[in-house]
């Protein structure tokens, strides 16, 4: 059909300028061209007037690198699979799946900050993002357990009608352990491995899930090897992405309770977020001091962060905060 279209646009057009007059004539070729940009999909200047999707995959990796090495602290293990997930994704012309990863950790070791720079860094600079990206919250958009039919309905309405508009969308939900049991299992059939459904390619999409459930694990198993004097470098990827594979799924704290996702192998990633230090909360304020404007300061570095680390009791190793509150105490010092 479009090429109908094209085939009597380029038919017509020599013929009307004989017609009209030099000015109306320019006029009308003008009008046409704008015209002809307008309704092409993705052209430049649709593209620039309006909310448009690229289907150009713009995500540039070296960028999404210097940004997740300079600016998140202490998760060289989630750094080196989210890097690796993307470049497999991206570099794929046509995807079997969409890309689907699910974040654990204490809050405040940075599943949010990691998930804001990839949306940061998915688009080009100049398309706005806002309809690309869509992100739940379980207690904003999924608060009441009796309304989960319903919620259902609209998820899956809501992500149909979105990745039917732009293939390269993004979907992140935050606060996974608050999500009702079952909820998330009604999106499984836009994760499977298919190449369409009812004409809908989902292949593109992206799908990020915010858990603090499997924090505690993933701590335990970093509290091990500390005191066994073996560095938190030294912990097996694959090792730890099992475990919290089962946690997950046993535990009733966790939207994945029970899931089919997790049964059926549709999350491509658990990706773990390790507590941070004394040393990684130095830096998350040394950075907080150069976002807010203010000159490094190593007593109130210093200061900031030791308040801050405060598990287990007797050793006092971690942050049970991450680097949560960094923010404030520095506005508040």
């Amino acid at each position: 059909m479009k090429l109908l279209n094209a085939a009597v646009f380029f038919i017509l057009v020599p013929t009307l300028p004989r017609a009209l007059d030099p000015l109306s004539t320019s006029i009308f070729m003008g009008g046409a061209a704008v015209a002809w940009q307008l309704l092409s999909p993705h052209s430049w200047l649709k593209c620039s007037l309006l909310d448009c999707c690229n289907m150009k995959d713009t995500l540039n990796l070296s960028a999404i690198r210097m940004d997740l090495e300079q600016k998140v602290f202490g998760q060289h293990l989630a750094i080196q699979i989210v890097l690796r997930a993307l470049s497999a994704n991206m570099y794929s012309k046509w995807p079997r799946k969409p890309l689907v990863m699910s974040f654990h950790g204490w809050t405040g070791t940075g599943k949010s900050f990691v998930s804001n720079i990839i949306a940061e860094n998915l688009y080009q600079l100049n398309i706005p993002r806002r309809r690309f990206v869509h992100h739940f919250s379980t207690v904003l958009h999924f608060p009441h357990l009796s309304h989960v039919h319903l919620y259902k309905e609209q998820l899956q309405n809501w992500i149909r009608g979105n990745v039917s508009a732009c293939p390269r969308s993004l979907f992140i939900f935050s606060e996974m352990d608050q999500m009702p049991h079952g909820l998330i299992d009604s999106i499984m059939p836009f994760l499977d491995y298919r190449e369409e459904i009812d004409g809908v390619y989902y292949g593109k999409a992206i799908f990020l899930f915010l858990n603090n459930a499997g924090g505690d694990k993933i701590t335990e198993i970093a509290l091990d090897y500390w005191r066994r004097m073996k560095r938190r470098e030294e912990i097996p990827v694959k090792k730890l992405q099992s475990l919290l594979s089962e946690e997950i799924f046993r535990n009733r704290s966790s939207g994945f309770f029970h899931s089919q996702l997790i049964q059926k192998n549709l999350i491509d990633y658990f990706i773990p977020f390790l507590p941070l230090k004394y040393k990684h909360v130095r830096e998350c304020v040394r950075e907080e001091l150069r976002v807010q404007g203010h000159p490094e300061d190593e007593d109130l570095i210093r200061e900031i962060a030791s308040a801050m680390i405060d598990y287990p009791s007797e050793e006092r190793l971690y942050s049970s905060k991450g680097c949560k509150t960094v923010a404030s105490r520095v506005t508040l010092s």
